[in-house]
């Protein structure tokens, strides 16, 4: 199988609407009920009255789900248990406090508006400041500390303090929430379900009916997108669904539309940080203390080791001598925030490049000069004790991508632009991306995998990890096709079910393909070596001929694959240990140019150079840079998620919440790979692709702030996130205030 141009294996049913989501297998169960839920019109109140009789006499109306339908346990929080089914509290606007099941969508829909329910309203916490003001915290402090920042930056002879809001996301999947449940012979449950982690889904679908894991199947076919919003929130509608059909013996269908999925669904944490930094007159760091609060929403949730990536991150490829850094969840009345590609990581990163921009600007150096001066260097070792291996990469990307993004002569370029032009401006940045690979939770750092060889010589894999549209199928088959010699038209990967590879570990952390290919790689070795024999005493035979003669001679043609990523651990009390397997590095220029008048922003072209090892499937990992990059150009630029003074989400659908389109890819787009990069002790030398290209659209946010303080004086340009043009109008106008107020000499290009 070629690793050069090979296809996503379901590409044609992509594009040809062949290929099947969870929905589409509603066609297929005859009886199927529908649910609806019942919301609550409030972010914070007591439910003090519900009566389903009314909900009850609409036609078409079958049954209602209440807490006392619930045999098992009422909850669906993966961690904490804080997420009740059936709240008596309701903790954020639109909770669902009871559910319909209906012949149709649309009548279990009306019999939720009948639904009576009466509920005593409390006061919302709806900010993080507001939390902050009230100590409502999920958890905290957590704490990473390096020396003493605190006399190192006393000691520098250079100092500045500062803050960053950051806001948060909306995962926008194409597929919205997905479960169908069905009642089998043996008092148990099959579900399938749009989950990434399945075993997870499975095992709180056990909680709440009160029976055996052994009693749940759950089964994912694919789904169309996640982003790591459907790691644990997929979840909830996968039990209630399983409830359902427990009650009624009918298969039962949660589909949430995307209002609803909206309303209902957590997003990426919006961040605050407060910071004080400590540096020396070349721009170099001495001391940074840094506090860090998350708003995690109404329940813990992901969000605790959110943000303990967040503060794994904060260096990103830069030395910190001595740091202070702290974090808080905050508890908010809002939808409760969970995972999103990156992970917290990028809200980590964002704040150190806010930092090292400042001093820049401070010193009236170049801002890429100082981002260098801070590399990490080989032998260097991170703030949590893990040494920064190949840390010589970032500096070779760093500058190999200089060099073919021709940056020196653009930026010169951009600079005469800027003295020609009055009204609009140009910008360029170039930012880099160091990111840890792997569970932050060791246990999670594990894979089965279940190869079975059948006599004519074709290949069923089964593995723990789900597709999602990210390819890991399409890379499992090339591992198993190159492990055993075969065509990969003769390899079937199987959907992820529970009933095949227990206690599978979240398709997360951008670690699909390196946990379930090894585990893969096993199991194929394994029959590999056992057909070896019987293929030296048949030469020219094929391989189904070898494979026949194996099975006379009563080897077994099946074969338990598993992994376990070495030599990883964490130790959260003292904060320090080897949490990561390795770290991917890229880096990428970026162009833009903005509007005086109006804050609109254009990008104007884009260069990633990025570390993927040995590719195990080039056209799926440009495809996933590409994406990624996209998804965090709209995060860090228009998409502002913003709610209403009732703690209701205001931008509830795609025409209040606005997404990347066309007209936010740049012109010229290059992407190219790092050569000579095989990473030692990962499948097949390669290396994950997920999420780091997401913060390379840290490049365009920099390059926005370069923009804005061409129109000044050149002086700190505070910018929150997202860079909406809103927010470039006013930091032009800041931008100019500044620039009126400074003398004339304090304008000029910045000195390397």
């Amino acid at each position: 199988m070629t690793n050069k141009m090979t296809p996503h294996e379901s590409a044609i049913g992509h594009v040809t609407g062949t290929a099947l989501y969870t929905d589409d297998l509603s066609t297929s169960f005859p009886g199927l009920l529908h649910a609806w839920p019942v919301l609550a019109p409030h972010a914070h109140a007591l439910l003090t009255r519900l009566d389903a009789n009314k909900a009850l006499e609409e036609p078409g109306v079958v049954t209602t789900l209440t807490a006392a339908d619930i045999p098992g346990e009422g909850d669906s929080g993966a961690n904490k248990h804080d997420e009740p089914l059936f709240p008596q509290e309701v903790l954020y606007h639109s909770q669902p406090v009871a559910w319909v099941l209906g012949e149709t969508q649309e009548a279990a829909r009306l019999g939720a508006k009948r639904m009576e329910a009466e509920y005593r309203p409390l006061v919302p916490v709806l900010t993080m400041h507001d939390a902050m003001t009230a100590q409502s915290y999920h958890s905290g402090p957590h704490h990473i500390q390096r020396g003493n920042a605190d006399e190192e930056i006393q000691r520098s002879p250079h100092r500045l303090s500062g803050e960053l809001t950051i806001g948060g996301q909306e995962h926008f999947y194409l597929e919205t929430m997905c479960a169908i449940a069905r009642a089998d012979q043996n008092d148990g449950v099959l579900v399938d379900s749009s989950t990434q982690h399945p075993a997870e889904t499975q095992e709180v679908i056990a909680r709440v009916l009160g029976i055996a894991r052994n009693q749940v199947t759950v089964r994912c076919l694919r789904m169309g997108g996640a982003f790591g919003g459907k790691e644990v929130q997929a979840n909830a509608w996968a039990a209630i669904a399983a409830l359902g059909a427990s009650k009624t013996k009918r298969p039962v269908r949660v589909r949430l539309p995307r209002a609803l999925d909206m309303a209902l669904t957590g997003k990426r944490h919006p961040f605050y940080a407060r910071f004080t930094a400590g540096f020396e007159s070349d721009g170099k760091l001495r001391g940074v203390a840094l506090e860090l609060f998350a708003d995690g929403g109404w329940s813990l949730d992901l969000s605790d080791p959110v943000l303990w990536r967040a503060l794994f991150h904060c260096d990103n490829a830069y030395l910190i001598p001595a740091l202070d850094a702290c974090g808080y969840v905050c508890k908010t009345h809002k939808t409760s925030q969970t995972a999103f590609r990156g992970f917290g990581g990028p809200q980590g990163m964002l704040v150190i490049e806010e930092i090292l921009d400042r001093i820049a600007r401070t010193l009236g150096l170049r801002p890429d000069v100082v981002r260098e001066r801070n590399f990490y260097r080989e032998g260097d070792v991170t703030h949590y004790g893990q040494p920064v291996k190949d840390a010589a990469r970032i500096e070779r990307i760093w500058t190999q991508l200089k060099r073919s993004s021709d940056f020196e002569t653009r930026l010169a370029q951009t600079e005469a632009f800027n003295a020609q032009n009055e009204f609009t401006k140009r910008g360029l940045a170039i930012t880099p991306v160091k990111f840890g690979i792997s569970f932050t939770a060791t246990f999670f750092n594990q894979a089965g995998a279940f190869v079975l060889l059948y006599r004519d010589g074709s290949v069923q894999v089964n593995h723990g990890g789900v597709e999602m549209g990210q390819g890991i199928h399409t890379k499992i088959l090339r591992v198993a096709s190159e492990a055993l010699g075969v065509p990969a038209e003769t390899i079937r990967v199987m959907p992820a079910s529970t009933d095949k590879i227990p206690n599978t570990s979240a398709t997360a952390a951008s670690a699909g393909a390196d946990l379930n290919g090894a585990a893969v790689l096993d199991a194929c070795r394994q029959i590999r070596d056992r057909l070896a024999p019987v293929a030296a005493k048949m030469p020219g035979a094929t391989f189904a001929e070898i494979v026949e003669s194996a099975y006379k001679r009563r080897i077994p043609l099946f074969a338990h694959g598993y992994y376990r990523t070495p030599e990883i651990h964490f130790d959260p009390k003292t904060a320090t240990g080897k949490p990561f397997h390795y770290y991917a590095y890229a880096a990428a220029v970026s162009e833009v140019e903005v509007d005086g008048f109006t804050g609109d922003c254009r990008l104007l072209r884009t260069d990633i150079l990025e570390d993927v090892g040995d590719s195990l499937a080039p056209l799926i990992d440009r495809g996933q840079i590409e994406g990624g990059f996209m998804q965090g150009l709209g995060w860090l630029t228009i998409e502002e998620l913003m709610w209403d003074q009732q703690g209701r989400l205001a931008t509830a659908g795609a025409s209040t919440y606005k997404l990347p389109s066309w007209s936010e890819m740049p012109p010229v787009f290059n992407v190219s790979f790092l050569e000579r990069a095989t990473e030692p002790g990962v499948i097949m030398g390669s290396k994950a692709v997920g999420e780091p290209p997401l913060m390379l659209a840290i490049s365009v946010r920099e390059a926005i702030r370069a923009a804005i303080a061409a129109f000044g004086a050149r002086g700190i340009v505070p910018l929150d996130s997202p860079a909406t043009p809103e927010r470039i109008f006013f930091g032009i106008q800041d931008a100019k205030a500044v620039h009126e107020d400074a003398p004339h000499s304090a304008a000029g290009v910045l000195r390397k």
